[in-house]
């Protein structure tokens, strides 16, 4: 079985580009996202869909404005010419190696009893024979 994303009218919107809410979603009157719900519900031909980027829906979400709060359309940045010959890379500085990051507590190797061989104490004392260990 294959799974694929749901085909609606949604899919076919560009980002970030108003688009006449008559056009793309026929039917009754609606509110602007941005007037709130205390506004009168408007027709259709007076709103725009925006179709905005989700960080969590690769889909996107569409919402609906008035004339007055339609977002502007956002030119995408141009894109850096290419430079037609690269240049040589400088020789970079080698940088002294880093101090090594001290070893956390929880796996340090701690000192064992020679007698009965359990573990120790950080105070150097054998909880079950009674030995110092230095």
């Amino acid at each position: 079985m294959k799974i694929v994303a749901s085909a609606d009218w949604r899919e076919a919107l560009p980002f970030e580009t108003p688009v006449s809410a008559a056009e793309v979603a026929p039917g009754e009157p609606t509110r602007c996202a941005t007037c709130g719900t205390d506004a009168p519900a408007l027709p259709r031909e007076e709103l725009w869909a925006v179709k905005h980027r989700h960080p969590n829906n690769h889909a996107g979400f569409v919402r609906f404005y008035c004339a007055e709060h339609k977002p502007e359309v956002v030119a995408p940045a141009p894109a850096a010419a290419a430079p037609a010959k690269k240049k040589a890379a400088a020789p970079r500085e080698r940088r002294a190696p880093a101090a090594p990051k001290p070893t956390p507590g929880h796996e340090r190797p701690r000192a064992v009893c020679p007698t009965c061989y359990m573990e120790v104490s950080a105070k150097g004392l054998c909880g079950t024979c009674g030995n110092t260990i230095s």
